[in-house]
């Protein structure tokens, strides 16, 4: 009898043994594809507070947990069914569908950047100095989960990617895991971003000195700060988006652009000892923003000069 208890917890253990390392196995898994996500997160986190811009003060928070929680309905009701469903019968579509994800970010990044040296960016503003009707603010709100559907479904595709040779529960476990904390991630800094001016108008009207220098930097380095997540976010969009792309064209048979820049990394690598993995690196990430951004010029043209040349002609 205890022979047979101790085999038993022999076994018990061995299960709990592989089920730490799966455990570990789906964390670990789960790490790459969030961080292969970052350039969307980043872009994500820069898009959402213009969303509150401007939204009286008690309303940005509110508004804030309403389009969270339309993300993460986004994440775990539509995209992530879709997603394994798309990697269980059709795993050879992945590589098309992250391209057209690659060039859309791409084609996003350079479009900021035309609107930036155009003139023409336009933000949204409230209807009435931050007084908005509710039937308003559930546009607003309805608005800014749209977009975050397109910015989440290119998050789940790319994290899909790096783990499509999981099994399919390791799969549904690491995407939900990469929604459910990406999405409080990126809606928790949002909320620091947009309050940070309110914390450094309160901090401001304290009586220590310090207090009220630092709340008047706070309130001061608010413009700096987003324009600095804007430049981040869009850099960061044409480098994953260009990424994106190589990584498709060579998958697909079209071997020289990844291979060209393979092997100027491994030259730069080996070139300059200590911080050549540094620089093989960077060499990387220039490059792919490069492509992204030959390859986002192209469809701006397409999408808008081209459209514009033929009305012109037919005036």
């Amino acid at each position: 009898m205890s022979a047979g208890l101790f085999g038993l917890l022999d076994d018990v253990a061995v299960l709990a043994k592989m089920a730490a390392a799966s455990i570990d196995d789906v964390g670990a898994a789960a790490g790459r594809a969030s961080a292969k996500a970052a350039g969307v997160v980043v872009d994500d986190t820069a898009v959402t507070p213009q969303y509150v811009h401007g939204v009286a003060a008690r309303r940005e928070i509110p508004i804030i947990k309403q389009i969270a929680k339309g993300s993460l309905r986004n994440k775990l009701l539509f995209i992530l069914p879709a997603a394994l469903v798309l990697s269980q019968f059709l795993p050879w579509a992945l590589t098309p569908i992250l391209m057209a994800g690659g060039t859309y970010l791409s084609f996003e990044g350079v479009e900021k950047i035309w609107e930036r040296i155009a003139g023409s960016h336009h933000e949204e503003e409230s209807a009435n100095s931050g007084q908005m009707s509710e039937e308003q603010e559930r546009a607003l709100i309805a608005g800014a989960i749209r977009t975050d559907f397109i910015l989440s479904a290119e998050i789940m595709v790319i994290s899909l990617n790096e783990v499509a040779d999981e099994g399919f529960w390791a799969r549904l476990a690491i995407l939900a895991f990469v929604a459910v904390v990406i999405t409080i991630a990126v809606y928790g800094v949002v909320g620091l971003i947009v309050k940070m001016d309110d914390l450094g108008l309160a901090l401001a009207q304290r009586k220590s000195a310090f207090s009220q220098r630092f709340g008047r930097f706070l309130v001061d380095a608010m413009p700096a700060l987003l324009s600095i997540i804007s430049v981040v976010g869009v850099a960061a969009m044409l480098w994953v988006g260009g990424h994106i792309i190589l990584n498709g064209v060579d998958e697909l048979g079209w071997h020289w652009p990844h291979d060209v820049i393979h092997h100027l990394e491994e030259a730069v690598h080996h070139a300059v000892p200590g911080v050549g993995a540094a620089l093989a690196w960077l060499v990387n990430t220039v490059a792919s923003a490069i492509v992204g951004l030959l390859v986002g010029a192209v469809v701006v043209a397409v999408m808008h000069l081209l459209p514009s040349r033929r009305q012109h002609a037919g005036h």
